[in-house]
């Protein structure tokens, strides 16, 4: 009996030395996971036998405790599968399906008996894993130091990247060898934001798109983001990353409990750059809506009071002149307007019959609150009211017009980050905007946070961010944050959630700000994550003819067109002036007609930097649009309709650049064509240096 007991507890040492592996379903993904020589918890993977990413640590340091990264056992170990089906409220299919297998360890350390537990899922796309920190009486409360997870890829990856800055997504995307990186991140890292707290050393953002030299397509970011630090990239070697959490001002990155669970980092791989793009892993990894009743979220195109601000045409977002503005004492009644004012209730009422006219759900106005004359970041707390109008805007008058037109008004929260402020005056937010019939918020954190010891992507921020997103539920308003962390697939938990910024937008447009590739990149980068509020649609891109703007949109007209379907998102805006859609009414069509909510997409090319085309089929229609992209080379974009069911004929407008056009030289210029087309049908489409193609199909 003690011979067998010796032999089952050698065999028991031998199984925990060696490499605990999980395949994905089809096969092509193989994740490993093992313990060192010194207890150090390690694991790799690898595609299609094809290493993604080599023998990698894992673990934290802890203040004031000793590191939970070595010395480790495995105790248990289960396995399982899973393959269902589910349904976003809204998204780019109607149904996605989620099929992993999975690999629960538990660990202790030898020393302290402290315990956690790391759960891997293995998608045919790429895998995920988080940590999990059991309820024990070795361990209760803890300062995160740091985490030490790496990810060791097998080489000098193409690299699509922004540095790591605590405070702004806003960088231009950069396409760089990792290796040549640390030449390039002090040159990038003075572009002129509105807030800017770099990394001390070279780290990198994620989403984090890569490509290998044999043509591998790799993305590192992270799922369900909550109570909890995003996650960066150091830049340690060549081919070395490791995670990067952001601290607040005393370099603590997070405030925990057991009974937590930590973020999913994710790795998405394929040997096919529109697996990349078509891939739900992030979504996956999310928990399903804890919104019972969604019926009051609806995917919406909207115009907006916004552009003008931007032109250089005059028009502003605060009331007067006056500076020194005391929220709550300040009568703006006595006050002289300064007549730019751009959110009076005459000027709003133009877009509201604009967008009646046209067919589209809302009207976005910036600058209808007490506040903006003043709005000193970081110095003074208390800005904005965010339930008291100027009096040029008429909130009741509005409120009724718009109904009678059938169009709702999108409420406009920017806190200029004085987040604390924001936060006292939440409620009564909500509750004002419920009282007078809006439904949608749009919420900006311009500027250096207040509380002042925060940066936009640290703890505290991650959870305000959740907490307005859970307040607005409670009052059946949407959420399209901008400034904010970038998202980690909280849409399918919290659809209310409907849209973020938190990327460089269209507003650099009007600085100059935007290069030809970088809507052939976001898609792969910022987009991982969830839908982004781009805000495209820019007509009349040399800006000079409004005044002393001189800059010049990086796109043609219609590649403008062709972003309504490659830059995905439930909400769209036309974000141009509305004389400038009624100049150019043929190609406006395109605009009124796209949908913003899908039950089919198709990728049907793509390689980041360079292009994408994608087609999608509009929710509940036999309608399907097409989009698609170049950076500033022209090329020829090949179309296969094969998505289109077989055994019908359809009617093709397509919008195309014109013979003669360029981003620089003549971006204007377009043509617009009818075909038939069937499930059969290939076309090949010039399109123009950073132009695009934009085809609807019925």
């Amino acid at each position: 009996m003690q011979k067998i007991l010796l032999v089952l507890s050698l065999c028991l040492v031998i199984g925990i030395a060696k490499a605990q592996k999980i395949t994905s379903p089809n096969g092509n993904v193989t994740l490993s996971f093992k313990l060192d020589e010194a207890g150090k918890p390690t694991y790799n993977l690898n595609f299609k036998n094809r290493a993604v990413i080599k023998d990698s640590k894992m673990g934290f340091l802890f203040k004031g405790v000793k590191p939970m990264n070595e010395n480790f056992t495995i105790v248990d170990t289960q396995y399982k599968n899973d393959d269902n089906t589910w349904a976003p409220v809204w998204g780019e299919n109607k149904e996605i399906r989620d099929n992993h297998k999975e690999m629960f360890v538990s660990l202790v350390q030898k020393d302290s008996k402290r315990k956690i537990n790391i759960r891997f899922r293995v998608f045919d796309d790429g895998a995920g894993f988080r940590y999990e920190f059991p309820v024990q009486d070795q361990l209760r409360h803890f300062i995160l130091q740091d985490e030490t997870t790496e990810f060791n890829l097998s080489g000098d990856h193409k690299a699509f990247w922004i540095p790591a800055d605590y405070d702004t997504n806003e960088f231009p995307i950069t396409t760089s060898k990792l290796s040549e990186i640390e030449g390039l991140i002090d040159e990038v890292r003075k572009e002129p934001l509105a807030a800017k707290a770099p990394s001390p050393n070279v780290a990198v953002q994620t989403p984090l798109m890569l490509k290998s030299s044999d043509g591998l397509y790799i993305n590192i970011h992270e799922a369900a983001l909550v109570n909890y630090p995003a996650m960066f990239l150091n830049v340690e070697a060549s081919s070395k990353l490791s995670s990067h959490l952001t601290p607040d001002v005393r370099g603590n990155k997070a405030y925990l409990q057991t009974g937590y669970t930590s973020p999913w980092r994710t790795i998405v791989v394929s040997d096919d750059a529109r697996d990349i793009l078509a891939s739900n892993l992030i979504l996956n990894l999310n928990e399903p809506s804890k919104i019972e009743d969604t019926s009051w979220i609806k995917p919406t195109k909207y115009i907006g009071v916004w552009w003008e601000y931007f032109t250089g045409g005059g028009s502003t977002w605060a009331y007067s002149n006056t500076g020194d503005v005391i929220i709550g004492k300040t009568d703006f009644s006595k006050i002289k307007p300064n007549g730019t004012h751009g959110a009076n209730t005459e000027h709003v009422k133009y877009y509201i019959d604009f967008a009646a006219k046209n067919g589209f759900d809302a009207v976005l106005v910036e600058g209808w609150n007490e506040g903006w004359e003043d709005n000193a970041a970081f110095v003074k707390e208390e800005i904005y009211s965010f339930t008291k109008a100027y009096p040029d805007f008429d909130v009741k008058e509005l409120h009724r017009y718009a109904v009678s037109k059938g169009v709702k008004i999108i409420m406009h929260h920017e806190t200029t980050s004085s987040v604390a402020s924001y936060e006292r005056q939440l409620e009564d937010a909500f509750k004002f905007m419920v009282d007078n019939g809006y439904d949608a918020v749009k919420t900006g954190y311009v500027g250096p946070i207040i509380p002042r010891s925060e940066y936009h992507d640290g703890q505290w921020m991650v959870n305000h961010y959740i907490r307005v997103v859970k307040a607005a539920a409670d009052h059946k308003i949407m959420v399209n944050s901008h400034e904010a962390v970038r998202p980690t697939g909280l849409s399918r938990t919290y659809p209310n959630w409907i849209a973020q910024e938190s990327a460089r937008g269209t507003e650099f447009e009007s600085f100059n700000g935007n290069k030809p590739e970088h809507t052939t990149i976001l898609p792969f980068t910022r987009l991982m994550g969830g839908p982004m509020d781009y805000t495209p649609g820019i007509f009349q891109g040399d800006l000079s003819v409004y005044g002393s703007n001189k800059a010049k949109l990086s796109t043609t007209l219609v590649k403008q067109l062709a972003l309504y379907v490659t830059m995905y998102s439930p909400l769209q805006m036309a974000a141009d002036l509305p004389e400038n859609y009624e100049r150019f009414a043929d190609a406006f069509q395109f605009m009124k007609d796209v949908a913003v909510d899908w039950d089919n997409t198709y990728i049907l090319e793509a390689e980041p930097g360079d292009y994408i085309t994608i087609a999608r089929k509009a929710k509940g229609k036999s309608e399907w649009y097409v989009g698609g992209i170049t950076d500033e080379n022209a090329r020829e974009a090949i179309i296969d309709f094969s998505f289109l069911p077989a055994g019908a004929k359809y009617t093709a407008t397509i919008y195309a650049d014109g013979k003669d056009a360029d981003w620089i030289k003549n971006p204007q210029s377009y043509e617009i064509k009818t075909m038939t087309v069937t499930n059969k049908t290939k076309l090949k489409q010039r399109l123009a240096p950073s132009g695009g193609v934009a085809i609807s199909i019925k």
